[in-house]
């Protein structure tokens, strides 16, 4: 009984809201504040599990001591995602009296559909239907897969070449909705030998997007693949090779029935923003907000699908750096400018965001989901790995600088007399939380240290953070705040970059429409549109922001994946049909891109 009562004594002291010192960044307090964020404890912080939420209250408990006023539910804005997904019992794969063993020879992927099938095989190569520019390429010609199971080999034909055309086809995603597309009933996915070497099956692995194919998606041995092709007289690894040595679609039926069950659960937990406010005291300003956060989840244990960088090792992912830096920095800012209170002019919300990890999901949710009217938030701050200050290149970065008329000459004379350098990039796009404000027509500045080889690995560890170049940046950016708060008038919005992205995968479409999609997959009839591009394709069609994507030229558009898969089969000048819901109205755009 006394260990137990000196252990919850021991959480008191660590949990206890403190400051070394009332309205002042401290190097003190911002190694406190990583420290907990980045312990062991906590276990990597992993949005939907309960140390994040332990994390949450130590946030949420710093914003109270420094006098702010809790935001939401108690300080809380609660959201779902997708924490895991698993197998359920009724996964079996059966044919000429064989029973399959699940994991063993088979199993589903995350975005497999639950569901029974039981119909004839195709073997279809590469999954491939390609007629662009030079490149022609149809596995589909002469077989009718309607119906029917599909086997697909993963990758591509041209895998020792860095630059094979076939690159921007050969993800899962644009495979499987090809075969669907076709009419298939189900997927059977293969990995050459030339592709991977052991023979073994892909990962059942968390995705940033719920939404499911449609039709059962699963991975299978090349051994399981060989029985099914018995009674050709065929193996995998003949038709590979032949497939390569020919450059040749080998499309055929096996004669095979195959009888198929999946059965794939997504858990659904919540997680939550940390969000509270500080009141302006201009009577008039104060109806106008800043925002400023950072994300403070992180990778949990890491592995497969998560975005750790070792992804076969299984430990805590601390993220010191990425991002208890950030979260520390936007507590330590709440007790400097809650000092100023009295003289603080527009009212400031601080926030730090859950699920950034996982596709900006708390940033996303809280724009659409604002605690106060959107259109009232005037300029967002944003700190991301503020704290690995690398003194060789002696600089940090401000990205989001061409956002606002006003941002390159309020910077300019406050960097006058700093230690280190200020890069500026003039994009508000980006891979963090300010994209979502940005695609709301908020200017944003995004402060940052850069990359290092700690990044989403298990060594991101507190004790590789400087402190002390952290306080310099938390009084550089108090700056930049107060400045922009004592401005008479909100900064000027300015569109500065393309509201778009390479895909996922880090390769460039060869056409675009001119939007930022929903990264995040929220809508679940198609893809949303956060933001469309002055002067693009999409804008000059009449597309419109909060549009939804339901189709393409006729063909479903479902999610990210399904609209890159579209985009992916057009050509540069092509005019095309845009199917969307505006307002709960079908209507259809035409495009030329």
């Amino acid at each position: 009984m006394k260990r137990i009562f000196l252990s919850f004594l021991l959480l008191v002291f660590l949990t206890t809201p403190g400051f070394s010192q009332k309205g002042v960044i401290s190097a003190q307090d911002l190694h406190e504040y990583v420290q907990f964020l980045a312990s062991d404890s906590l276990k990597g912080r992993k949005p939907g599990t309960p140390e994040i939420n332990v994390a949450a209250n130590y946030i949420l408990g710093h914003f109270k001591a420094a006098g702010l006023k809790p935001l939401g539910e108690n300080g809380f804005q609660w959201f779902e995602v997708v924490a895991d997904v698993t197998l359920g019992e009724k996964n079996t794969l059966s044919f000429d009296g064989f029973n399959a063993d699940v994991t063993k020879d088979f199993i589903p992927l995350s975005f497999s559909s639950s569901a029974k099938v039981n119909a004839p095989v195709v073997f279809a190569g590469y999954g491939f239907d390609i007629d662009i520019d030079s490149l022609k390429w149809n596995d589909y010609k002469g077989v009718d897969v309607k119906g029917k199971w599909v086997i697909i080999f993963r990758a591509d034909p041209d895998l020792d070449n860095a630059d094979s055309k076939f690159i921007p086809y050969s993800d899962v995603r644009s495979k499987v909705l090809t075969a669907k597309d076709k009419g298939a009933a189900g997927v059977l996915l293969i990995s050459p030998k030339g592709f991977e070497k052991e023979d073994k099956l892909m990962p059942l692995v968390v995705e940033n997007n719920e939404v499911t194919a449609g039709i059962p998606i699963l991975s299978v041995t090349r051994d399981l693949a060989n029985k099914m092709l018995k009674r050709t007289g065929i193996t995998i690894d003949s038709l590979d090779r032949a497939i390569i040595a020919i450059k040749t679609p080998q499309s055929f039926y096996t004669g095979l029935t195959l009888n198929g069950n999946t059965d794939v659960i997504q858990r659904r937990e919540k997680t939550a923003n940390v969000m509270a406010l500080l009141e302006g005291s201009d009577p008039v300003l104060k109806d106008e907000y800043l925002v400023i956060g950072g994300h403070y989840d992180h990778l949990g244990f890491g592995g497969p699908g998560t975005g750790s960088r070792m992804p076969d090792t299984n430990a805590v992912h601390n993220g010191a750096d990425d991002n208890a830096s950030g979260a520390a920095m936007v507590m330590a800012l709440a007790n400097r400018l809650a000092a100023e209170k009295g003289k603080i002019k527009r009212s400031i919300i601080f926030v730090t965001f859950s699920a950034e990890e996982i596709g900006l999901i708390g940033s996303k949710y809280f724009t659409t989901h604002p605690p106060v009217e959107l259109k009232k938030i005037k300029t967002m701050f944003n700190f991301d790995m503020v704290g690995r200050f690398d003194k060789e290149k002696n600089a940090i970065s401000i990205s989001g600088t061409g956002t606002s008329a006003e941002a390159d000459s309020i910077l300019k004379p406050l960097e006058a007399n700093l230690s280190f350098a200020v890069t500026h990039a003039p994009d508000g796009f980006g891979p963090s939380d300010h994209a979502a404000f940005y695609s709301s027509d908020i200017p944003v500045f995004y402060l940052n240290t850069g990359v290092h080889l700690d990044y989403h690995t298990p060594f991101d560890d507190t004790e590789k953070l400087d402190f002390d170049a952290a306080k310099e940046i938390g009084d550089f950016a108090t700056s930049i705040i107060l400045a922009v708060d004592n401005l008479p008038k909100a900064l000027t919005f300015k569109e500065s970059g393309k509201k778009e992205q390479a895909g996922r995968s880090g390769r460039r479409l060869k056409v675009t429409l001119g939007i930022m999609p929903d990264f995040a997959g929220t809508e679940k009839k198609g893809l949303r549109i956060d933001g469309v591009t002055k002067e693009g394709p999409a804008d000059k069609g009449g597309m419109k922001k909060g549009d939804i994507i339901t189709g393409i030229n006729g063909m479903v558009v479902g999610n990210i994946y399904e609209y890159m898969a579209r985009l992916q089969k057009l050509k540069h000048g092509m005019t095309v049909n845009v199917e969307v819901i505006r307002e709960g109205k079908n209507e259809v755009l035409v495009i030329q891109l």
